[in-house]
């Protein structure tokens, strides 16, 4: 479900590697256009303009398109805009806090700190990647490894405040729940593994440096801040730059949602991806072909919800890119250099997507 984008680093590490999708490689200084990003805000601006000055004489298509593109970025520009500043706000918050949260590696209590801190971290897919890979190498176990991955990639602050404007408060938080459930759950399973030896420890366990108090240091940060025109003015700018990856997604993601209203008919919608098995499974298949980022996929999620009658598949296809997305399987096989530690990823979260699914659709019919 995921593609590749980037986050923001607020502490970069030295001979830190970008991958390619992350603008310049190394080497070269000149930057190269982002395709992705402007074409897809072109033809989000396109569409936009079309449909407030040009909607009656388009051809039917075009205009249905139009209309999806004005009518999904009405729903969501508050959500976008305040989700742009939490972006360049949490830029500033130092990695080595993450860690300090994440708590002691292995425990109950450390499962629950890494699932909180993958709600809360407003990064995109490959950026909670990235942060969930240098996590492990610092010493996380596997089992926080996996809960903060699980539970990070869409439910960051910014596609929360998305999903309220296009699913609504109750579904988007009936997610957040549901979604940490199984962050916990996989996670404990996953340290009930390694106590029974089925899979290794973390062999880069590390403590934190001696003499860290995390309250100290949030003091220090604080008194250094400086809050006048110039500070706002960095912070706006840090905002925008550090968002453009995910507003990339955001708008590829309002043009396939666009698309589908215009070259799918409804019926035809909610046959395929309905509330049933079929439906559900179908979604996951799609959630996996479909290489959109975390936030690309909010508005389809949110068409599942709302045109598909189907919260379970919308559900679902939010959760499928954490599991089945190839980039962060390899990574973890990277990073773990096991095949078995690697694919305990899909096997334990993909059963539990589907009850949950099911479930969710199951009552949503009852209601």
């Amino acid at each position: 479900m995921s593609s590749c984008c980037c986050a923001p680093k607020p502490d970069p590490e030295p001979q830190e590697e970008k991958s390619s999708c992350c603008g310049s490689s190394g080497g070269g200084s000149r930057k190269k256009i982002d395709w992705l990003l402007w074409g897809s805000l072109i033809l989000v601006a396109a569409g936009y303009l079309g449909y407030l000055f040009f909607h009656d004489s388009l051809p039917s298509q075009a205009a249905e398109f139009s209309h999806g593109v004005y009518a999904l970025m009405n729903k969501m520009w508050w959500g976008l805009a305040l989700g742009i500043l939490a972006v360049g706000l949490l830029s500033w918050v130092p990695r080595e806090w993450v860690a300090a949260v994440l708590g002691k590696p292995g425990s109950f209590s450390g499962i629950l700190r890494a699932m909180g801190a993958g709600l809360i971290l407003d990064l995109c897919n490959h950026g909670i990647l990235l942060v969930a890979m240098k996590l492990y190498e610092r010493g996380a176990s596997y089992g926080q490894t996996l809960a903060f991955l699980i539970a990070s990639p869409w439910n960051s602050l910014s596609l929360t405040l998305i999903l309220f404007a296009l699913i609504g408060i109750k579904w988007t938080l009936v997610f957040i729940v549901l979604s940490a459930v199984i962050a916990v759950v996989t996670g404990l399973i996953v340290e009930g593994l390694v106590r029974a030896g089925k899979i290794p420890a973390n062999p880069n366990h590390v403590e934190l440096p001696e003499g860290f108090h995390f309250g100290h240091e949030v003091k220090a940060k604080l008194a250094e801040l400086r809050f006048n025109g110039g500070a706002i003015g960095r912070l706006l700018k840090s905002s925008v730059e550090e968002s453009r990856m995910i507003l990339r997604w955001i708008f590829f993601g309002t043009v396939l949602a666009a698309a589908i209203r215009a070259f799918v008919p409804p019926e035809t919608f909610g046959e395929w991806f309905g509330p049933t098995w079929s439906g559900v499974l179908l979604t996951l298949v799609a959630a996996t072909v479909i290489e959109v980022c975390s936030e690309g996929s909010s508005p389809i999620a949110a068409d599942l919800v709302t045109r598909a009658a189907a919260p379970g598949n919308g559900f679902a296809f939010l959760m499928a890119g954490a599991a089945t997305d190839y980039t962060e399987i390899m990574a973890l096989k990277e990073t773990t250099r096991s095949w078995k530690m690697t694919l305990i990823l899909p096997l334990l979260t993909l059963p539990q997507v589907v009850v949950v699914a099911w479930a969710l659709n199951y009552w949503a019919g009852m209601m």
